[in-house]
């Protein structure tokens, strides 16, 4: 029987400041509620929000975060370390980009900036656990994306020996997770090694199946390569543990496409916007995912070119509500209350008896 998607939930880190509501866990998740979100997805990489070392170590601490966020009329759905899990693998050529991710005094050290990125996720599963969460989300990093364009061709055996080394990295960390009863749901995103169906299958098979390997599905990445986001599902739905519910809208012209020529966001022919002002089909989605039994959290993740993120907070909980399906047990034709024995079931199927 389909299932019914839970939410409304808001990701926090792109609303985390030092103002009001947005400096502290007390004020920005009651806020989130006054909007009327029922979950939060916190980013460990915010450390007025959430302290992860501590979280790792200390369960009182979990139950003090979760009852904050209990007070304030929200659940936790998941823990972000979308940051942390870029640092697992940078290519040299994003050294000094990514740099910014990690504390000032590991810059310019990428071997103990990656080490440092390890431990934090692997904290993350710890930390997961003593909050009662069974899955995170995060990125897997990337080695290979410099070369995404085979010009000038690339050298054979890059790309396996990319993902063997991805593979060599996580697997690790995902047996933490297994440990603590985990998983990771990797948001696929350009940028990443995996950006799509074919890398997500690559780094898959590279990690053997890992089974706390997961998909975190956010369908505006899909709509601005110009991929079917339905299909998607449809492929790796069974993988599917977390949803970043965010639109984006793809108006390509005779100046640029898909790589939008190094223009600024609101010049970009691929743009994230607001819910429901870009062109992703949510009302599709949501079906899909009702239809293969997504039963976690629709999380909105806010970013937008145009609009304030305080409007587009506000729009966004009544938006992912509208949507959710509230499931039915049976289809309008279903007869359930007809009683028909075998033997009547064999003379309308015209079987001799």
């Amino acid at each position: 029987m389909p299932t019914k998607i839970k939410g409304p939930a808001l990701f926090l880190a792109q609303f985390a400041g030092e103002d009001a509501p947005f400096n502290s866990l007390e004020n920005i998740t009651r806020w989130a509620a006054s909007l009327g979100y029922k979950g939060v997805q916190i980013p460990t990489f915010v450390p007025h929000l959430f302290d992860l070392d501590r979280a790792a170590d200390s369960k009182d601490y979990c139950d003090e975060i979760a009852g904050i966020c209990a007070e304030a009329g929200v659940e936790i759905t998941e823990l972000s370390t979308h940051l942390q899990g870029q640092l697992v693998a940078v290519n040299p050529v994003y050294d000094a980009a990514f740099d910014g991710f990690a504390p000032a005094a590991l810059h310019g050290n990428p071997k103990a900036r990656q080490e440092w990125a390890v431990d934090q996720v692997k904290k993350a599963a710890r930390a997961s656990r003593h909050l009662g969460l069974d899955t995170s989300v995060s990125f897997t990093g990337s080695l290979a994306f410099p070369f995404l364009y085979p010009w000038p061709q690339r050298p054979a055996g890059l790309i396996e020996e990319a993902f063997s080394e991805l593979a060599r990295r996580w697997r690790p960390i995902l047996d933490v997770y297994d440990e603590y009863g985990v998983d990771i749901g990797y948001e696929i995103h350009p940028g990443e090694d995996v950006f799509d169906g074919a890398t997500w299958e690559m780094f898959l098979d590279a990690l053997d199946g890992h089974t706390r390997a997961r998909i975190n599905y956010d369908p505006s990445h899909f709509l601005l390569q110009q991929m079917d986001y339905l299909a998607f599902i449809d492929l790796y739905h069974d993988r599917i543990c977390a949803f970043h519910v965010k639109d984006a809208e793809f108006n390509p012209d005779g100046r640029q496409g898909v790589y939008s020529g190094y223009q600024p966001w609101l010049n970009r022919a691929g743009r994230f916007r607001s819910l429901g002002d870009g062109q992703v089909d949510f009302a599709a989605i949501f079906s899909k995912l009702a239809q293969y039994d997504y039963d976690s959290w629709a999380v909105l993740e806010w970013e937008c070119c145009l609009k304030s993120p305080e409007q587009g907070a506000a729009e966004g909980a009544p938006f992912i509500a509208q949507h959710i399906i509230d499931v039915t047990d049976k289809a309008f034709d279903d007869f359930a209350g007809a009683k028909t024995d075998i033997a009547q079931i064999r003379a309308m199927l015209g079987i001799e008896q």
